[in-house]
């Protein structure tokens, strides 16, 4: 699966990338991650504080797949409003997946601030504005649920934006304690952090075969094995290719990082800027006074069609930047790429084990919140794989219905 193409910003920003050795003995584990990306990593993370001998795979370099791609909004609001997973799931469970988002949030800045290796993890508010005046309505109604159910936001009229930005849009929801992040730096300083404390980690070692046994799993390699007691898969969308039912919708996007602005004058709080169009426009600063944006988002398109289309996408990428800041005319495009990117059919990632694959446990934070999702794997498998009882995984079930029943009572309710 070829999941990007075009040129990449971030890795740019990490020389030189660590490095780690490829398998070159048996081995034995309590958990065996297979996917050194932001889920493979926040998990190893999250397990270098446990007793538990923890070894990461990754069939090639650390962060090189759908990481590298990232354009790391960090966000505890969702693609789908709190308004909409309330009418799908019910109000117990709507509530519960919105308060661990808010809560993951939390958990990434702790997990961030304890890095040797600087993640450029910065603390930024969100707006989130109406692509049209059609949209006011759901977004009046969305600031009513979320403030009704104690997640704190402001509503802000055509005025309170125009005062703020050279722009103005019919309405939006302003929030605090959203982030931004550098992905790729963020997975390696995580994975350095897990192999300070102990997780052996192994690089260019692709998974050939699992063999799954009464007591555990044997994984193959090219020329190695391991037998662990408990596997994660955390390849992120490559985990589609390892069993039948595939639970991604899967789509091309786009994204740019442009050349250095002198400043965000006018840029209120450089806060992250996302609307409620769908598809949807997003853009972010960074450290080093360039602007993120990204969207687009289209039918999957093959990877060699993609060099043309970024051409196209980036361009249309730039106008979007300028329409909104105009002062910005003369910035260009210095990294662009595609990537593939998914969404469940009911708008929240899978997360946990599966039926057909014994002592195992999956990763697919699949949404625009990808990084979130992860972290709230990471917790829930961590305590899951050290003994205890997470009973919010049935929310998140790899087997659950494709239409959920509002009426359902959420576990552990």
């Amino acid at each position: 699966m070829i999941l990007n193409k075009g040129n990449l910003a971030w890795p740019s920003t990490l020389k030189p990338t660590p490095a780690y050795p490829e398998l070159d003995e048996d081995l034995s584990c309590d958990v065996l991650i297979i996917g050194g990306g932001m889920g493979g990593a926040l998990l190893a993370h999250k397990l270098s504080g446990t007793n538990l001998q923890v070894v990461l795979l990754e069939k090639g370099r650390i962060a090189e797949g759908s990481s590298s791609a990232n354009t790391g909004l960090l966000q505890s609001f969702n693609d789908k409003s709190l308004t909409s997973i309330i009418h799908t799931f019910g109000e117990q469970a709507g509530i519960t997946f919105y308060q661990m988002c808010r809560d993951a949030m939390s958990k990434l800045k702790e997990a961030a601030s304890g890095l040797k290796l600087e993640p450029e993890f910065i603390s930024r508010s969100s707006l989130y504005y109406a692509s049209s005046e059609e949209d006011v309505p759901y977004l009046k109604e969305e600031y009513e649920t979320l403030r009704r159910h104690g997640f704190a936001t402001s509503y802000w009229n055509q005025a309170d934006i125009a005062t703020r930005f050279p722009f103005s849009k019919p309405a939006a929801l302003y929030t605090t304690g959203d982030a931004e992040v550098n992905p790729f730096r963020f997975v390696h300083a995580l994975v350095q952090y897990a192999v300070d404390h102990g997780i052996r980690v192994y690089e260019n070692s692709p998974v050939i075969h699992l063999e799954y046994g009464e007591d555990g799993v044997v994984c193959y390699t090219r020329n190695r094995r391991i037998f662990a007691r408990k596997v994660v898969h955390a390849g992120g969308y490559e985990t589609q290719e390892e069993k039948p039912d595939r639970n991604a919708l899967l789509q091309t996007t786009y994204a740019i990082v442009t050349s250095p602005v002198p400043d965000f004058a006018g840029w209120h709080e450089r806060c992250l800027i996302w609307e409620t169009a769908r598809p949807y426009l997003y853009m972010r600063t960074t450290p080093d006074n360039r602007i993120v944006a990204g969207g687009l988002d289209e039918h999957p398109v093959d990877p060699e069609e993609r060099e043309g289309r970024i051409r196209h996408k980036s361009e249309m990428l730039l106008n979007e930047i300028k329409a909104l800041f105009p002062r910005y005319a003369g910035i260009q495009a210095d990294y662009a790429w595609a990537s593939l990117f998914g969404h469940t059919h009911d708008g929240l990632p899978m997360i946990g084990p599966h039926s057909r694959y014994p002592h195992s446990y999956f990763i697919e934070a699949y949404g625009g919140n990808g990084t979130v999702y992860c972290m709230i794997a990471a917790d829930l498998l961590s305590d899951v794989l050290c003994g205890k009882t997470r009973p919010e995984l049935e929310i998140f079930s790899l087997e659950r219905t494709s239409k959920p029943s509002p009426n359902a009572q959420v576990p552990g309710s």
